[in-house]
């Protein structure tokens, strides 16, 4: 297997694998690498790890080198000039009454190109401010719309959780996130608590889905009819990550409310648990009788 360094460009995004070859790379080291934009410099986003060759999707290119003072120095550079740039496109922005939201300037580290980074509602015809930016900067103009968890990313901040974005940290690709992942968990669904700063549902909704699609796929269903040790009664309420249910007793009082865990109750009569497509390891344990089997009713 050969050995790989995740590479992140301008501090956020996706990791790119390149091969280290003969160098010593860690974490946190300063590299020249060649990228289909050309030459630039990135950081190692982490130590060097043997990798299958079946989970590598293009051929690997080596570092070209550790940066060094000199080219530390320009990129300390382009990093200045990246500031003045957005100042003076920001500003033709406002002359030509543009429709868009200038987000990020970067400078390739070879000066070739200059991309700007814009979020827009729609389509911007802005063909004329990339002659005013090529007036002005006599390089290659690229003007660049992205999405607005793309804009979250570069911008960064941190999230409801008191933590850094997921996506300016750890996250290499964003992953599709839908209301039913919010759904399964039981939050609320108040957009403003199940949204990142980005606008769009949290990112972290896909972390714990699987967990909660598996103990769904095994707890009984509410309104389920179960016999338990002090008697039959109905469930009124699961709690997925506990793994209990609460279970109203038919004996007509309001103190007949008592919680079991899912394993210590019968399913009589209602919505049970699905069963499993594949033998879970569970039902292997168990000798396939892992999940209860009821009438659905």
């Amino acid at each position: 297997m050969p050995k790989v360094v995740g590479v992140r460009f301008h501090g956020t995004g996706k990791a790119y694998h390149f091969s280290p070859g003969n160098l010593h790379i860690h974490r946190g080291d300063a590299v020249i690498v060649e990228t289909v934009q050309g030459i630039d410099l990135g950081i190692a986003a982490d130590e060097m790890i043997d990798i299958p060759d079946d989970k590598l999707i293009n051929p690997l290119k080596e570092i070209i080198r550790i940066a060094h003072e000199d080219d530390l120095k320009k990129f300390e550079e382009n990093q200045r000039s990246e500031i003045e740039a957005y100042k003076i496109a920001r500003s033709k922005i406002e002359t030509r009454n543009l429709d868009m939201n200038l987000v990020d300037v970067e400078y390739a580290f070879d000066n070739r190109k200059i991309i700007f980074y814009f979020t827009a509602d729609g389509r911007v015809d802005f063909r004329e401010l990339v002659k005013d930016l090529a007036a002005v900067f006599r390089t290659r103009i690229e003007l660049r719309q992205i999405g607005v968890r793309d804009e979250a990313r570069m911008i960064g901040g941190l999230g409801i959780c008191g933590r850094e974005l997921c996506c300016c940290s750890f996250l290499n690709d964003f992953v599709p996130v839908s209301i039913r992942m919010a759904k399964a968990q039981s939050l609320s669904m108040n957009p403003a608590k199940i949204s990142g700063v980005c606008g769009r549902l949290m990112c972290c909704l896909k972390y714990e889905h699987d967990a909660y699609e598996n103990a769904r796929s095994r707890l009984p269903r509410q309104g389920a009819v179960v016999m338990t040790e002090e008697g039959q009664g109905r469930i009124e309420n699961v709690n997925l990550l506990k793994e209990t249910v609460s279970i109203r007793l038919d004996r007509g009082g309001e103190a007949d409310l008592i919680t079991l865990p899912y394993e210590a109750i019968d399913v009589i009569k209602g919505k049970t648990a699905r069963k499993c497509k594949d033998d879970c390891a569970d039902c292997k344990a168990s000798g396939g009788g892992h999940h209860k089997q009821a009438d659905n009713n």
